[in-house]
């Protein structure tokens, strides 16, 4: 493609250059480029892209996009906001593919991953093929990848998208974290769908507020935008029992449809009945009603279920689909995930790692729990330290006995993390003890385990890594609790 071509819908770019020259591919990373592509210098959290501008000419690169002027061997593109022009730039180069396939965007502090595999399993039961971009992986059809964002940025996320709608894909489903919206990631997504599932405390390390996470959340929908077409619809899905619904639906311009179980709602639930083997209720809409019988344990995957239904029926997905999907979907991985083994306690691993959501899956667990609740829970390094303390409360406030211990500590010293957790303790909480060695701790809390007893072991979910320091290590809870619960038997 030639840079007029790509340049033809992007104002004022500063510089006169020949625009008729050939460009093989758009880069952001210098290690990646090839004789003939188009440089683009982002700013990130870790690195300057225009520190790299020599390595990528040298590489091949024809041509730079940088936010300053620079004295370099080939010609410069000065533009404002590199990051936006990345978007522009890499929608018009793979032909705009968000405008040829419809896209949902999931965002919220918890249930994300939980509503994109829901709909992967309701567009697959309707016969559709599907891609997802989340937390877990990327998959296209049935071929699974490994992602290191929740949201990848804008020229993976644009080539990606290309890449699916030429596998034949009919719907593209994606996670959307507030830091993705925030730094402009998703700029020259055109959604077609926005869910909204909840806001709790998360990521205070990034944002300088509640209303500043808030606010990035909101863009999502803001970034609906006001053009309405009648043959191809926009929805903003918003759960309207949480707090921060109200300002989302003034977010959009468009169609806004609510789920809900305290509040009135388009998409709600009722005769709502938990217990250890599932869930049931009756799923209530403008569209009928049928009643639902899920494997999927708790009430927050009620909320997880009917945001789902709440965008399928939007995309004009039958009931009787919709209600087979949730009757048949096993679960998600790493999200209330039992670990298989015929013992007379159980041990659950999941993905809670926010205030809101360790309370949540505490909760579902205090009300099915016969006996005893374990819990072994910790923080990550390098984020949000004001949660660490609320964490370790809502662990003694529902759990029995509580083993805190290092969820992924990075950067920073494990046993200053877990002192952050365990400084508001008072005195007379005591029902709990500090093991740094995440091994060590699940380990403990199995052999600790009686008959009827439960273990949730929260925090790393699906990951199959630690993160000590720089790097990361082969370490997934599941396969630590099997091994742990093996060798007790033993």
């Amino acid at each position: 493609m030639r840079l007029k071509e790509i340049l033809s819908f992007i104002p004022f770019i500063a510089g006169s250059i020949n625009t008729d020259m050939e460009i093989n591919e758009i880069e952001m990373d210098s290690r990646k480029v090839k004789p003939g592509d188009l440089f683009v210098c982002i700013n990130g959290f870790t690195v300057d892209g225009h520190d790299y501008v020599d390595e990528a000419i040298n590489r091949g690169a024809v041509c730079i996009v940088a936010e300053k002027n620079m004295d370099v061997s080939v010609p410069v593109l000065v533009v404002s906001d590199t990051v936006r022009f990345l978007g522009m730039s890499a929608a018009k180069y793979y032909g705009f593919p968000t405008h040829q396939v419809p896209l949902i965007g999931v965002t919220g502090t918890n249930g994300k991953t939980t509503v994109t595999y829901l709909l992967e399993s309701i567009f697959n039961h309707n016969k559709q093929k599907t891609g997802v971009i989340g937390t877990i992986q990327m998959k296209i059809g049935q071929d699974a990848f490994p992602v290191n964002n929740t949201t990848p940025d804008a020229l993976f996320l644009q080539k990606t998208i290309k890449s699916m709608i030429n596998y034949g894909v009919d719907k593209v489903i994606m996670e959307v974290s507030s830091h993705a919206l925030d730094l402009g990631r998703v700029y020259g997504c055109d959604f077609d769908v926005a869910i909204f599932t909840n806001l709790s405390q998360d990521h205070l390390d990034y944002h300088d507020s509640m209303e500043d996470y808030l606010r990035a959340k909101s863009l999502l929908f803001a970034q609906l935008g006001n053009r309405y077409e009648e043959k191809h619809p926009k929805f903003a899905i918003i759960n309207v029992d949480d707090s921060s619904s109200g300002l989302l639906q003034r977010s959009t311009a468009q169609h806004v449809i609510t789920y809900g179980c305290e509040n009135e709602a388009h998409i709600r639930a009722e005769n709502i009945k938990l217990d250890a083997t599932g869930t049931s209720f009756i799923l209530i809409t403008p569209v009928g009603k049928v009643p639902i019988k899920s494997k999927l344990i708790g009430k927050f995957n009620v909320y997880n279920m009917l945001a789902a239904s709440a965008a399928s029926i939007a995309l004009q997905i039958p009931l009787s689909v919709i209600k087979h999907a949730f009757e048949h979907i096993p679960g998600v991985n790493g999200r209330f995930q039992p670990v298989k083994a015929n013992h007379s306690y159980s041990v659950i691993v999941d993905y809670a790692h926010t205030p809101d959501s360790l309370e949540n899956v505490l909760q579902t667990i205090h009300e099915l729990a016969e006996n005893k609740i374990y819990v072994v829970v910790g923080c990550g390094g390098d984020r949000d330290k004001t949660k660490r303390p609320l964490m370790a409360q809502i662990a003694l406030t529902y759990a029995d006995y509580a083993i805190f211990t290092s969820d992924n500590p990075r950067t920073e010293d494990p046993h200053v993390i877990l002192k952050d957790m365990t400084d508001g303790l008072s005195d007379d909480q005591t029902n709990y003890e500090v093991i740094v060695d995440r091994k060590q701790a699940i380990h403990h809390a199995i052999n600790l385990a009686q008959e009827k007893d439960v273990i949730l072991i929260a925090g790393k979910g699906h990951e199959t890594y630690q993160q000590i320091g720089h790097k990361k290590y082969d370490f997934d809870d599941r396969k630590v609790a099997l091994k742990a619960m093996e060798t007790k038997e033993k």
